[in-house]
């Protein structure tokens, strides 16, 4: 398991965002993850919800249009502008979407709990 132990310039302890947004940035081009795994991942796996919002406020950085739900479902497209924006990155990326649902979820899926490991 990689260890992150990120801190804010406030103080000198682990921020939750930061770990979810380390986390995202190492998936690979052309694969996805789940909010839930990443909340596994990083041992609060109750916590898909709280991914979902930091994926909400995250750095430019961040390939945020790589995480989706459990199902592929592009449900975090509305945080993009233009809505159209996520799919069209997860396509730039060699990744079909079809009605906002990704195609081959399955063999595109990066668990970073196996992968990481």
């Amino acid at each position: 398991m990689v260890s992150f132990m990120a801190s804010t310039k406030k103080a000198d302890k682990p921020n939750f965002f930061n770990d979810v947004y380390e986390v995202a940035r190492l998936i690979p081009k052309g694969r996805v993850t789940s909010y839930g795994a990443i909340a596994n991942y990083l041992g609060t796996k109750m916590s898909s919800r709280m991914v979902g919002w930091a994926m909400n406020g995250c750095p430019k950085d961040v390939p945020a249009h790589r995480v989706v739900n459990r199902n592929g479902l592009l449900t975090g497209k509305h945080h993009f502008n233009p809505p159209s924006r996520m799919q069209q990155l997860l396509e730039k990326e060699k990744i079909k979407v079809v009605d906002d649902k990704i195609v081959d979820f399955k063999e595109k899926y990066w668990d970073p709990s196996v992968e990481l490991m």
